[in-house]
């Protein structure tokens, strides 16, 4: 988990506690000293000797856990529970059997967790919604993610693209030290062309940027004459000493660099970094005048959190303000990015997700909660780095799904809204609760949703495809809308969806329904035919007297005797549709004629739309 440097130094486990006993001293300083690969090995060699109390268990978990190798962390943390842990242990478990795609036995660590925690916002939000994964995984996807060939075999993260120009971070350095957490080089900055035909070239180390340790994380200002970056407080001579391990603790801060004469120049600490705390991961908004970043600064809700801080047009900083608990939760929110409309994308450990970070999504114009960006934008695994180029419409991400932190290009599925409102035609009153479902072009009905009090649905829809709108409410007649294609993304199509009492449709001689339309030579019941039979249904089931026949009638094309046998066929799919929804067959009959009774005589000369009016059905009153 490469990444995790960018996400803020922490002791992520169980961690800076002294060692046991002597036995585990060597693996304990190993541990505390971030290098957990060597530490797992050291650990590794003593679980014989210390199985029964649990703790190098623990420790092999956290290892791992740190280094993002998610079947081992579970393996090792199943065996760390079979002694009584701390709440924490039961979380970090849950979301690595959720990192492993095992979400039932993740579910019930959770609700170990919450049982321990209550009053935790990721056990609340687990209690009120424990079964949230279908959701997530039936979720619209608003991106298709591409692979992208600016990746190497170590860690890439971070892309941000300004005009045709990538920035993004990188292990790749052979030439620089390696550091003993991830045995990677230490992350630098990296610029890389992207051509018209979306390949990658020219990629090159950012030397002027650059330090001897780590580099990474960058933003840049529309105008392009400011860059905001992520690095090593060691870059300034700035940490922390911890004597008793020998050991220099150094923080994440965020600087400032100018474009000028054609490169970056007037590098510049800015002044809220500290060596007690970690800033980073910065995004800078469409006008300038607000900095984002994530921070483990004091005041924050959990370990990391999202803040933000005002820039005076004079170019100093204000106080930096806490996002609150709609962003941030008792984990980790980190990797902010801000949209020109004030859409906050960032990435979670702890909220509800696929596995242990996903990517959501904020407007921050609105008092609303984080919506998860679900798949495929999201995977199991870390999903995290989330930047987006309105102007080119190209976004990125990064993500370990396959292994190692790559990059990975983001092209946004066009979508737009459809607003329906349902009313009372002759009134015009509100009808709520009425069953409204989308169809597609095709009249397959795509999902259907009960109105709310105020008569209201809505949809997420595909843009440049039409859909249809249906409307049901018991004493209203059934009614269908046509929603036209828009190509405009992230527009709203309003629909006023008008239905007609029930009574209005009941004559003293019949039923009138819309056509019962059949497509040509063949008797099965179509979509809309079923739409339109179900209103006869209702009527049938609220006047029980009520006794209907049914005639059916084809258009001309065919010979006399098979029109006649059709229409039959028709009529009697007709009464066993509405039999089947709970109607006496002896209030239901009918009879098939044929072409004998057009609807439009045009006999050789008929068009397509008279043939289908001439195919129909039409409903009697007998009693």
């Amino acid at each position: 988990m490469k990444k995790t440097y960018i996400l803020l130094i922490l002791v992520l486990a169980s961690s800076l506690i002294s060692a046991q006993n002597k036995d585990t001293q060597i693996a304990d300083k190993l541990f505390k000293k971030f290098e957990f690969i060597s530490a797992a090995e050291s650990y590794l060699k003593l679980v014989a000797s210390y199985k029964e109390d649990g703790y190098v268990y623990r420790q092999l978990g956290d290892c791992y856990f740190n280094i993002y190798n998610t079947k081992e962390a579970a393996k090792w943390y199943a065996k760390a529970i079979a002694k009584k842990q701390d709440s924490e242990l039961y979380y970090r478990y849950a979301q690595m059997l959720k990192a492993i795609g095992n979400y039932a036995e993740s579910n019930k660590q959770m609700q170990k967790f919450a049982e321990m925690q209550p009053n935790d916002s990721r056990a609340k939000t687990f209690n009120e919604n424990p079964n949230y994964i279908p959701v997530l995984l039936d979720q619209r996807k608003s991106f298709d993610v591409k692979s992208i060939d600016i990746n190497s075999d170590k860690s890439d993260f971070g892309a941000f693209l300004m005009d045709n120009t990538i920035y993004f971070t990188s292990a790749r350095n052979s030439n620089s030290k390696i550091y003993s957490w991830t045995k990677e080089p230490f992350l630098d900055i990296y610029k890389a062309n992207l051509n018209e035909d979306g390949t990658i070239s020219n990629i090159l180390l950012l030397k002027e940027i650059n330090s001897k340790y780590h580099d990474g994380s960058v933003s840049i200002s529309q105008d392009g004459s400011t860059m905001y970056f992520t690095s090593d407080s060691f870059r300034e001579n700035s940490f922390e000493k911890d004597k008793a391990s020998k050991l220099k603790l150094g923080r994440n801060n965020i600087f400032s660099a100018k474009f000028v004469n054609g490169k970056w120049d007037e590098i510049t600490s800015l002044p809220f970094n500290s060596k007690d705390y970690s800033t980073g991961n910065p995004s800078i908004s469409k006008d300038g005048k607000t900095l984002y970043f994530s921070s483990n600064r004091p005041g924050s809700i959990g370990g990391v959190d999202i803040w933000k801080v005002a820039i005076s047009e004079s170019g100093s900083y204000g106080t930096p303000e806490n996002l609150g608990k709609n962003v941030n939760t008792e984990g980790n929110e980190s990797f902010p990015f801000i949209t020109f409309d004030n859409v906050l994308y960032f990435s979670s450990d702890a909220k509800q997700g696929l596995g242990a970070m996903d990517v959501y999504k904020i407007d921050l114009t609105k008092n609303s909660e984080a919506k998860n960006l679900g798949k495929p934008v999201n995977s199991e695994k870390d999903d995290f780095a989330f930047t987006i180029n309105e102007n080119k419409n190209i976004g990125f991400v990064a993500s370990n799904r396959n292994g190692n932190d790559d990059i990975f290009k983001l092209i946004p599925v066009c979508n737009y809204e459809v607003n329906a409102i349902v009313t009372n035609a002759n009134s015009g009153a509100i009808i709520a609760e009425a069953n409204v479902s989308i169809l597609d072009d095709k009249n397959n009905i795509i999902s259907t949703i009960k109105a709310n009090n105020k008569g209201e649905v809505s949809y997420t829809v595909d843009c440049e495809k039409t859909y249809t709108i249906q409307a049901i409410k018991d004493g209203f007649e059934s009614n269908s809308f046509a929603v036209i294609a828009s190509n405009k993304k992230g527009g709203i199509i309003k629909i006023d969806a008008v239905l007609m009492p029930i009574s209005e449709i009941i004559t003293e001689k019949e039923v009138k329904l819309k056509p019962i339309f059949f497509e040509y030579n063949n008797s099965n019941i179509t979509q809309q035919g079923a739409f339109e039979l179900d209103k006869l249904v209702q009527i049938m089931k609220n006047n029980e007297k009520l006794i209907i026949f049914v005639k059916s009638h084809t258009d001309n094309r065919g010979t006399d005797e098979f029109n006649l046998l059709l229409s039959d066929k028709r009529v009697k799919a007709t009464i066993q549709y509405v039999i089947s929804n709970g109607i006496d067959p002896n209030r239901i009959s009918g009879k098939g004629f044929g072409e004998t009774e057009p609807k439009v005589d045009c006999k050789e000369n008929c068009t397509e739309e008279e043939h289908e009016q001439n195919r129909r059905s039409e409903f009697l009153i007998v009693k």
